[in-house]
């Protein structure tokens, strides 16, 4: 099976039967409120399911969720739950950018990252491979302009010079692309 991505809406009163992930899933709850066994997911939340994890999820009021699968190393077996609407948030690699780290493992870092409104990075390489969804505002590069709602999937070795004109918060996982 291949690596997948895309955004998975649940209508209300929606549920799934138990399943295993057996390379992983991750989350971000877009809107709404999203469930399972192990527990209920509002709106902002980011879950990360590790390999041969299992769950049957389902939702009361419906969800919009974004939806990473089968990308994962096989000994990556750390559960992650991360409220982004109350963590606390660090200052990024230069001014303006503020970064809430989500996972990491063996070289895979994901994060959020807030933009303020000029804010800019130098050119810069991905070794192994870079994806972006932008989750609110307008993000940038000198390849086009990506509004909220857009995913980007960058090759390993891809160079750009991000900014943003208008401000934004994208989520970002670097690292875990084939070489």
């Amino acid at each position: 099976m291949a690596r997948a991505t895309s955004i998975v809406r649940y209508a209300p009163a929606a549920h799934c039967s138990a399943h295993v992930h057996e390379l992983g899933e991750e989350i971000i709850v877009l809107e709404g409120e999203f469930a399972d066994e192990h527990g209920v997911y509002p709106a902002g939340t980011y879950l990360k399911n590790p390999p041969a994890s299992s769950h049957s999820p389902y939702t009361q009021s419906g969800c919009v969720l974004f939806v990473k699968l089968r990308h994962m190393q096989p000994d990556d077996l750390q559960q992650v739950v991360v409220d982004t609407r109350t963590a606390e948030w660090r200052p990024g690699l230069v001014q303006g950018l503020s970064v809430l780290p989500l996972a990491e493992f063996k070289g895979e870092h994901t994060a959020l990252v807030r933009w303020q409104p000029g804010a800019l990075l130098q050119a810069h390489k991905h070794w192994g491979g870079e994806e972006i969804y932008v989750l609110d505002g307008i993000f940038e590069d000198e390849h086009g302009r990506y509004p909220a709602g857009t995913w980007l999937r960058n090759p390993h070795m891809s160079q750009h010079a991000p900014f943003s004109r208008e401000g934004c918060t994208i989520y970002v996982k670097v690292g875990h692309l084939p070489a």
